[in-house]
Formats: structure tokens, sequence, C-alpha cells
């Protein structure tokens, strides 16, 4: 199998091509930005390419342009691109349109050369390969979806000024309701988000309460 390599953190990108060279993949190019990668591979393109998902020049998601460009221009061609962190909406953008020998992996699971050297061999088969934490995420980031799909369109107004801060008052003034109305949709929003409601007056189990809601909110916002 033949590799080709691009990460910017050169201490990184040694430490991978030296695991990848001791269970004899020949990697051919080791290159520090995307840029880079793309000339030196387009007279002899590899196998399959190895990509940082963040480099230079703006440091966002040069790996997944990259790997977007290999596609096209070398369609028989694997990537497989790495992250330091969990970052599901810039992975997604490999796995639009119909993919086809693409792999997203976290950086900390590319340190077990059978899990490396799996991913690779899948994705030059034209296999699709996900990281098992970004499943997860993805997963739980529907699960969180179904639940705030429970609520009304007034309900999320409701819960989006309470992530802003609001107390009840001022979510009335700000939507124009009464208390009592106010207190019924924080009720609603509670018993369909599954947050148990102790039905006595205010205290610190309401403000608890409040919180569980609003990280379900952001926690669903943040996957979009």
């Amino acid at each position: 199998m033949r590799v080709a390599v691009a990460e910017d953190s050169g201490i990184f990108r040694q430490a991978l091509v030296t695991l990848l060279t001791t269970v004899g993949i020949d990697v051919t190019v080791s290159a520090a930005s995307g840029e880079e990668l793309l000339a030196r591979v387009a007279e002899d393109p590899p196998d399959v390419a190895i990509l940082d998902l963040h480099m230079p020049p703006t440091y966002t998601n040069e790996g997944v342009v990259a790997a977007r460009t290999l596609l096209r221009g070398h369609p028989r061609m694997g990537v497989l691109v790495l992250s330091a962190f969990n970052e599901t909406p810039q992975a997604m953008e490999l796995f639009r349109d119909q993919p086809r020998g693409v792999g997203y992996l976290l950086k900390d699971h590319v340190t077990d050369v059978d899990n490396l050297r799996g991913a690779l061999e899948r994705v030059t088969r034209g296999e699709v390969v996900i990281d098992p934490d970004v499943v997860s995420r993805l997963v739980e980031a529907r699960h969180r979806e179904r639940e705030l799909s429970r609520l009304s369109g007034r309900e999320r107004e409701v819960l989006g000024l309470m992530a802003e801060g609001h107390s009840n008052a001022g979510i009335g003034r700000r939507l124009h309701l009464s208390a009592r109305t106010v207190e019924d949709h924080v009720r609603a929003i509670f018993t369909k988000l599954k947050i148990t409601s102790t039905g006595g007056p205010p205290g610190p189990q309401d403000s608890n309460k409040r919180v569980l809601a609003v990280l379900t909110w952001l926690r669903a916002a943040e996957t979009r």
C-alpha cells in the first residue's frame, strides 16, 4: 500500500510516518499542508492520502477541502481525514454526495496500528470509515433533535430565551405573555423533555431543571 501524508505538526507527521513504515506501508509523500500534498501527488497518486483536518493557511477545514479535491481528481484513491477533536459538522462534509473510499478518524485512535491499517485498507476498497466516537455523537444528536421536536414553536421560543438567561418575567415581556402563560410553557418544556418537575413553588430544583432544558437545546444546536 502506498500512502501520502499531509499534517502541519512536524512531530505528529513524523510519528505517523514512522508508524506506517514499521508495518510495511510505503509513505510516498510527507507534506505540511493540503496544497503541498495536492501538488506532489498530481503525477503519481498513492493508494490512500491521510490528511489532518486543520492545516495552513486558515486551520479550519483544509483537510476536507483537499480530500474532496483528491476524490474529484483521483476517484480510485482513498482518503482518510484525521482530527484531534470530535468535530462532527466539518467531518460530515466528507460524506455528502454518496461518498466512496472516505474515512474520518480521531487522532487518539490512529496510535492503534491495527485500527489505522484496517481503516486504510477499507478506504482503498472503496468503503466508508467513520470513527466510533463520531457515530456516537451523531446518534446522541439525533436523539436530542427528536426530544426538541416534541416542543411547539412557542415552547422553542421560550426555551431559546431561557438559554439566553431570561427569567420567566423577562420571557413574558419579550413575548408579550402573561406570567401564568410563561409558567405553563416552561412546565410543558420540562414535561416534553422528561425533566422531572416538583410541582411545588420555584426553588433551586427549578433552576436546575432550567439548566438541564437549556443544555438539551444547546447540545442539539451545536451539531447543526
